[in-house]
């Protein structure tokens, strides 16, 4: 039996004993089955993300068209087409709820520059710490990542007891073992919420930052160091010149899953001020969550949150057009 191929062809010629005169049978190969096989096995993953995500958000779009309030909910889809009315009660910064629109947008902003800088600094600080071999570094390994593996909920609500006024562990330390303070605090109302919340995501988020700064830094090969540390070049050196630029496609992807994470984080100010936030720490997608359930109106809380998303979208496309430059490789 004798095969034949023509290169670069999908079919392949089986000849083998056939009656006389008779054409040879052909047998294509499986290629077109092995193209279509990713496909179907990325079918269930494609719609359950269809279920899951896009089919509310397109929902929630639909929505933001519509008058819907408390007396619709039974039967949304009857509820009057508002058009493009409330959007424009949302920009309308004029007015009172525009108004607080835009000061828990800046103040979203603020936080999360804050939080992601905070987190990202912590997180290269101790990774680079870590690089070096000594006794007990696997345990700090661990003990840094801890507050990574707990459970936000547990962890956030423990933090809420920690900054009670009257019975915390932070005014118990700061004011009556260590003097810092003439009354104790409040750190869940009025402007030290701010900073209440800051606190907590950074201890909550950095732990992440440090873990993928260290399996970006196991990819740096030892032997650029030495040749360094044999030209003179000492620790900082070391660090501004061959590190962070080593770095660079890692901190990209990292600073903005950090920034996306923190700027749509819902659970961290919900779980630690309640259903009402303070105006110092009102975040926006807690925001958002109140205009929508607090006052009823559905139609303007699905109006701010796809305002949310096409700005999220907007700065996401910018950051990655901005730093996907320089990196294409030039065309022979």
């Amino acid at each position: 039996m004798t095969t034949t191929a023509a290169p670069g062809t999908a079919e392949r010629t089986v000849r083998t004993k056939n009656p006389p005169g008779a054409a040879p049978r052909t047998r294509r190969s499986g290629k077109p089955r092995r193209i279509a096989l990713p496909y179907l096995l990325l079918l269930p993953a494609l719609l359950l993300e269809l279920l899951v995500h896009l089919v509310p958000m397109v929902i929630g779009i639909v929505v933001s068209f519509k008058e819907l309030t408390q007396f619709y909910l039974r039967d949304w889809g009857t509820a009057p087409w508002a058009g493009a009315g409330n959007y424009a009660v949302a920009i309308d910064f004029d007015a009172p709820v525009g108004e607080a629109l835009l000061h828990s947008f800046l103040t979203t902003c603020l936080f999360t520059v804050c939080s992601v800088g905070l987190c990202w600094l912590l997180g290269t600080a101790a990774a680079l710490f870590l690089q070096e071999s000594f006794r007990g570094r696997g345990l700090l390994r661990t003990l840094f990542l801890v507050p990574y593996a707990l459970p936000v909920y547990a962890a956030v609500i423990t933090w809420a007891f920690m900054f009670q006024r009257d019975n915390g562990l932070i005014n118990h330390v700061l004011h009556d073992q260590l003097g810092l303070t003439d009354s104790p605090p409040f750190w869940l109302i009025g402007d030290n919420s701010f900073l209440t919340l800051l606190v907590v995501s950074v201890w909550k988020g950095w732990p992440f930052a440090f873990l993928i700064i260290m399996a970006g830094l196991q990819n740096i090969p030892r032997e650029i160091y030495e040749a360094a540390a044999l030209d003179g070049a000492g620790v900082r050196q070391q660090i501004r010149r061959i590190t962070l630029p080593s770095l660079r496609p890692v901190n990209q992807v990292l600073v903005l899953v950090l920034f996306l994470w923190t700027f749509n984080d819902f659970n961290t100010p919900f779980v630690l001020f309640g259903r009402a936030a303070p105006q110092a720490a009102d975040l926006v997608s807690l925001h958002i969550y109140q205009s929508s359930f607090q006052t009823w109106n559905f139609g303007t809380g699905s109006a701010m949150s796809v305002l949310l998303l096409l700005f999220l979208l907007l700065v996401t496309g910018t950051y990655l057009l901005l730093t996907s430059r320089g990196r294409k490789a030039p065309r022979a």
